[in-house]
């Protein structure tokens, strides 16, 4: 098994949560602190914390303080690009499954597929 193989995987997995993608795609607008992303997203810090303690886990981001906060920030753009192009996938794919039942399906926000 290829180690990129391995690190994929592991950055998959930590991608796997919809809240740490919610957490990322917050991200990409700048670093934040812990306290006013648990505020931009009504979660409890402590938890906004044991997510962004698993995205620093897999390099996704890191974190640097500023005397007494610690700012959080995606370690290289290209993690939203990937982002953004399996989310681009998913749109096509919910609206092909729309296209199926004839219902709309709505492709931003939460999705949820009516079958």
């Amino acid at each position: 098994m290829d180690a990129i193989d391995v690190l994929q995987a592991e950055v998959l997995k930590a991608l796997s949560s919809p809240r740490r993608l919610e957490i990322i795609h917050r991200l990409a607008d700048g670093p934040l602190e812990v306290g006013r992303l648990a505020e931009e997203l009504g979660i409890s810090q402590p938890n906004v914390s044991q997510h962004l303690s698993v995205l620093r886990a897999a390099g996704l981001v890191e974190a640097e303080r500023r005397g007494r906060d610690v700012r959080y920030a995606i370690t290289d753009p290209d993690v939203l690009v990937a982002c953004e192009l399996m989310r681009r996938v998913l749109r096509r794919r919910l609206t092909r499954l729309a296209d199926l039942t004839d219902e709309p399906v709505e492709t931003t926000g939460a999705a949820t597929v009516t079958a």
